[in-house]
């Protein structure tokens, strides 16, 4: 239910693919993906997410590629004139 309000209050499932140098050898790249429900277009969450990343963890962050999508559109509510049970 709790998901249902967040996605009812503009929230929608936001995919972080973050790009990062390892510690240890810069030269390299790493990836790693983040999945949270956040509020498009100023996402905070994916922010605070970033800021925590970047004041805690090692890896310098190269680059973020961001996809989200509304999870309730108008084009998923259907009513229908006709319901029938099988028994």
């Amino acid at each position: 239910m709790a998901n249902l309000i967040t996605q009812l209050n503009n929230y929608r499932l936001t995919t972080a693919h973050i790009i990062y140098h390892l510690p240890d050898h810069p030269q390299l790249l790493q990836s790693y993906v983040w999945q949270e429900y956040d509020v498009a277009p100023s996402f905070p969450e994916l922010k605070r997410f970033l800021d925590f990343w970047s004041r805690e963890l090692d890896g310098k962050l190269h680059s973020v590629y961001i996809a989200s999508k509304e999870i309730i559109t108008t084009s998923d509510t259907k009513f229908y004139d006709l319901e029938v049970t099988i028994q």
